[in-house]
């Protein structure tokens, strides 16, 4: 049976099960998004100011802290659908047996894992609320073009979010999801345009930032934010889509591997 026979609508069920568990812990995690662009603008306005006269950027010359404020929303997008489907994930298979749970009813595997990005890409997309109001407050988004942020940032949950999944079905335990977080979050974190641009990296390794989704997430932000970015959005949106297809399809592969075969 071909894997796209195997998802119907009943991962809704899933999805909805999660955002059921999620209300009643979400006052705890709204604190990060709303208070988390407030300290990075804080620190990076009062501690780079006087260093940093301004950052071209597409035809711009921006003052530090508009440069990385965009960028702020994109990383939440990366750190929330990543770590929902990596420790969070983790947690409902190994330690509380939900997926196993889920298994001895009509859903297929197929439908849980999908449900699981889909719900990383929801908890994104709300953090990205969250910023996106705060940035706008202090006038480092532009609206309305701003309001199309929004869409980018669930179908980048969708990109991160499948590649956090495809983490969980190869790692054997909790403890070694340091070794993505180290190898992979963390170098994208810092080279993908997020606190300098890209050009700014040597020639040989400009093409490994361009690999990074958060690269393309980063750009989508400025794009709808500042009005300019360094590559073309269209391009950006189709490697995001391009990356969460490839990488939801990996993750459904380990997953079965992992949990039934």
């Amino acid at each position: 049976m071909m894997m796209a026979e195997k998802i119907s609508w009943r991962f809704v069920k899933v999805w909805r099960r999660n955002l059921v568990t999620y209300q009643k812990i979400w006052k705890v995690n709204f604190i990060t998004p709303l208070l988390e662009p407030l300290l990075y603008i804080l620190a990076f306005g009062l501690g780079f100011s006087g260093m940093v006269e301004g950052v071209d950027y597409a035809g711009l010359q921006l003052s530090y802290t508009a440069f990385i404020a965009p960028a702020l929303i994109a990383t939440a997008v990366m750190w929330n659908a990543f770590f929902e489907t990596t420790y969070a994930s983790f947690v409902r298979m190994y330690y509380q047996k939900t997926f196993d749970g889920m298994l001895a009813t009509p859903l297929t595997l197929e439908e849980i894992i999908l449900a699981e990005v889909v719900w990383s890409a929801t908890k994104a997309f709300g953090a990205a609320v969250i910023m996106m109001t705060v940035l706008g407050l202090l006038g480092f988004v532009d609206f309305p073009s701003g309001l199309l942020i929004l869409p980018m940032a669930f179908l980048g949950g969708l990109a991160m979010g499948s590649i956090g999944m495809f983490f969980t079905g190869i790692t054997p335990t909790i403890d070694m999801f340091n070794l993505p977080i180290f190898l992979f979050i963390t170098p994208m974190f810092l080279f993908s345009g997020t606190f300098f641009p890209v050009s700014n990296l040597p020639a040989w390794a400009q093409p490994m930032a361009l690999a990074f989704p958060l690269y393309h997430m980063v750009e989508l932000v400025r794009c709808f934010s500042l009005g300019s970015s360094q590559t073309h959005p269209l391009v950006c949106i189709g490697y995001l889509l391009l990356f969460a297809v490839i990488f939801l399809y990996l993750a459904m592969r380990v997953m079965r591997k992992r949990l039934i075969n």
